[in-house]
């Protein structure tokens, strides 16, 4: 196997089952616009539904064209994600477990965008009253997933290159 396509399908995978998973149990759990406090003044089980974007963004009811783009736009993205897979060198298990979050998130919503034409988000973080919108595990893996690349690419793909180009001059 010239990549690690088990480092990007593997955890891919476990996002998509433990996402929908969570949001099933979070839906027979709590009715729509419920909340129940998880810890007190700092994090509340919800269910909530979101036609838009990350953040609630967008979010309007009867924009049917909407979900149309939304999932042409996640479609787009996960080509993305997996051309840039393809392109990756071999060894760059980083970027592969960060591509890897992102797909299995992105896949998540996904789902729910074709199913309900919205994305069920569960989770509120506040302090006080200040809130987070509110997100749910898919969310959550596209935004450690991202963070996870941007270390990646900030901190560590350069001093491979570094090495690599380093070896190739001390054999020459």
């Amino acid at each position: 196997m010239k990549k690690a396509h088990w480092l990007l399908l593997l955890p891919a995978g476990a996002i998509i089952i433990l996402d929908q998973l969570s949001k099933i149990w979070a839906t027979r759990i709590v009715r729509t616009y419920e909340t129940i406090p998880l810890i007190s003044g700092i994090l509340d089980l919800v269910h909530v539904r979101n036609r838009g974007m990350a953040f609630g963004m967008l979010n309007r009811v009867g924009n049917e064209w909407q979900s149309y783009v939304l999932i042409a736009a996640t479609l787009v993205a996960i080509a993305i994600i997996v051309f840039w897979f393809s392109r990756l060198e071999n060894g760059s298990h980083g970027a592969v477990i960060g591509l890897s979050l992102v797909l299995g998130g992105a896949i998540g919503n996904l789902i729910d965008r074709v199913r309900f034409r919205e994305v069920i988000d569960f989770l509120d973080f506040h302090i006080g009253h200040y809130h987070w919108p509110a997100f749910n595990l898919a969310d959550s893996a596209i935004t450690v997933g991202t963070l996870w690349l941007a270390v990646h690419l900030l901190f560590f793909s350069q001093t491979r290159s570094e090495s690599r180009r380093r070896s190739k001059e001390y054999k020459d």
